[in-house]
């Protein structure tokens, strides 16, 4: 299993070994230790997700509010989507920019997105069955959209407003910069703090761990 950063801080992919023979395949699409380590901290797993899309539908962009926020592990396990994730922490260095990964039955890779993070794909395949594990359970009261075809972002889902399907919520979502006069967005120094307790958690005699 290979993780390697992606260009948001706090955003990863994971490409999985993958075991073939004549019976088909397997592989680990998630090891908590080898996550641990690359990341700082286990993924506490609160609720597990399953979507199951036709081609051109688009799901996003979603964040909730830090803290608690939610991480995400994202995978798909049939069909195709393009996953992005998008830098949505008032005063990160990368504010405002996105990327991408696609996710299919080929590569089989996976993409974990910190607390902050906005996230959202669109299937390229009928029947795109996307699965991720969530940190925190859902709350209506916290969670948040952004326009996915927000023209500040500019985000190339390879489908156009009008190919695409969304959702009443998505399709009313405000832009990045109207979220963020409004006071919608996370906040990027919250959002690292929130990341260090998670990295560094307190010894059960209330100080913090020596973890470097």
């Amino acid at each position: 299993m290979l993780i390697e950063r992606l260009s948001i801080e706090g955003a990863w992919v994971v490409t999985p070994r993958q075991h073939a023979d004549d019976r088909g395949v397997f592989f680990e699409w998630f090891k908590q230790p080898v996550f641990a380590e690359a990341n700082g901290h286990s993924l506490s797993l609160a609720q597990a997700n399953c979507s199951v899309s036709s081609a051109g539908t688009l799901r996003g962009i979603h964040f909730a509010d830090v803290p608690p926020g939610q991480a995400k592990y994202v995978m798909c396990t049939s069909g195709r989507v393009l996953d992005v994730v998008v830098d949505i922490r008032v005063g990160s260095p990368t504010f405002g920019q996105w990327t991408s990964v696609e996710l299919d039955t080929v590569h089989r890779r996976a993409v974990y997105l910190s607390e902050g993070l906005g996230h959202g794909f669109v299937a390229v395949e009928d029947a795109s069955t996307v699965i991720y594990l969530c940190s925190t359970a859902y709350n209506p009261a916290h969670e948040r959209e952004i326009n996915p075809f927000d023209t500040d972002l500019a985000i190339d889902w390879g489908v156009t407003a009008e190919q695409a399907s969304l959702s009443d919520k998505d399709s009313a979502a405000p832009g990045l910069l109207a979220a963020r006069d409004a006071g919608l967005l996370p906040d990027y120094a919250t959002c690292r703090d929130y990341r260090i307790a998670l990295d560094n958690p307190p010894r059960n005699d209330g100080s913090a761990s020596a973890r470097a």
